[in-house]
């Protein structure tokens, strides 16, 4: 098969909660409300789904593997043909429609659902090294107070700062663009506007990185489906073509934040560069190309720094870039997650990026970017894997 031989053609999701409000509904349950959703979207029976492509967080503190055998006893689908993970966390959600799509061109199977369903009651995102049992690395760091990814990544954004001369001002920029786009949209977390003086005026959590360069805390589900493209030509929506996927990373990256082993270069990154180079020359397109873009927003710097490694801008330009107004919605010369992202929208780590891309592909997003032809969808920066996907206009 060759690009756009394989199709994304349903996406379903629960409603978003906060922290703790999805109970007393367990992670089985959200998951199989997604499915069951994409299922409806792309007008397919759920017993015609045979493979599952994951990403996982487990390991990370939150425990929440998806268990294959349990959605076929719940949602009563008789035989899978392919079940396989990516070892990784959020940097794994776009690699999973790679994952699938693996599974449909070599024959494994035909129709593949990625999922993921999140709950923090048990474990939170801030304090999932804190969880993790020690170990020579986490006896290392958490003795210098970084206990969770928020303090590990504030190392990598005051090297940004220190290096190119990059400002909170950019930071304050994501995070209130990415508000904005959220604002009208019914099932985001965070409908009221972000004003600069409530950015200004936040608590400071890991300088530099205040309360609103943090993703949100929240709960639920969102399934993607992918078959061929020659079936999903009889299905109930526009296939939305998936024209490159890829997942993996360089060495540099490695552990990412959570080890600080990367050469000064890879260090002030998102470690997407090599990750970029593999997704454009795939897809046969340039950063000049991608009309949305969908960059994962655990931290509102990492938005900047995806920025840098996609191309959007040149290396240490991030800051000027973004402060110039080039990721707003409207007057942006490249839209950034016009879904209002992991900072506004809901955090379900990473998938909600691809349900957005999937629907500005459509040409049915709430912000929809007027002739939008090509969506770039990245998951990460995180321990290796990480990836991107660049999804084609449903036609």
């Amino acid at each position: 098969m060759t690009a756009g031989d394989v199709a994304v053609v349903g996406v379903g999701s629960t409603p978003y909660y906060r922290r703790g409000g999805s109970a007393p509904q367990s992670i089985v349950d959200l998951a199989g409300q997604a499915i069951l959703a994409a299922c409806e979207d792309a007008g397919l029976a759920v017993t015609d789904i045979d493979g599952f492509a994951y990403y996982s967080m487990a390991g990370a503190g939150y425990g929440q593997a998806m268990d294959t055998a349990v959605f076929m006893e719940t949602l009563g689908i008789p035989e899978v043909t392919f079940s396989a993970t990516l070892t990784s966390g959020g940097g794994g959600s776009a690699g999973s429609v790679g994952l699938a799509r693996a599974a449909i061109v070599s024959g494994d199977a035909n129709v593949v659902v990625s999922v993921m369903a999140l709950q923090q009651d048990r474990g939170r995102l801030g304090e999932v090294f804190a969880l993790v049992p020690p170990d020579p690395l986490s006896s290392f760091l958490k003795p210098a107070g970084l206990s969770g990814p928020g303090h590990l990544m504030s190392v990598l954004t005051r090297r940004h700062m220190h290096d190119y001369g990059t400002r909170r001002e950019a930071f304050a920029e994501v995070a209130l663009s990415q508000r904005a786009n959220a604002l009208n949209r019914p099932d985001a977390i965070m409908r009221k506007p972000l004003t600069e003086d409530d950015y200004w005026n936040a608590r400071m959590i890991a300088d530099p990185l205040c309360l609103y360069d943090f993703c949100l805390e929240t709960e639920g589900a969102v399934a993607v489906i992918t078959t061929s493209a020659d079936r999903a030509k009889d299905l109930r929506q526009k296939p939305v073509p998936v024209v490159a996927a890829v997942h993996g990373g360089h060495r540099d990256w490695g552990r990412a934040f959570s080890w600080y082993g990367m050469p000064r270069e890879t260090f002030a990154s998102s470690g997407h560069a090599a990750i970029a180079e593999h997704l454009y020359g795939r897809a046969g397109v340039t950063a000049e190309d991608i009309d949305v873009a969908l960059l994962y927003d655990h931290f509102s710097p990492m938005v900047v720094m995806q920025l840098e490694d996609y191309g959007f801008c040149k290396k240490g330009e991030g800051g000027p870039f973004v402060e110039s107004g080039a990721v707003r919605y409207k007057g942006g010369s490249i839209p950034v997650n016009t879904h209002g992202g992991q900072l506004s929208e809901a955090y379900i780590i990473g998938m909600t990026h691809i349900k957005e891309g999937v629907e500005q592909m459509r040409g049915t997003a709430i912000n929809q970017v007027a002739d939008a032809e090509l969506a770039l969808v990245t998951g990460g920066p995180a321990h290796l894997p990480v990836s991107g996907l660049i999804l084609g206009q449903a036609s």
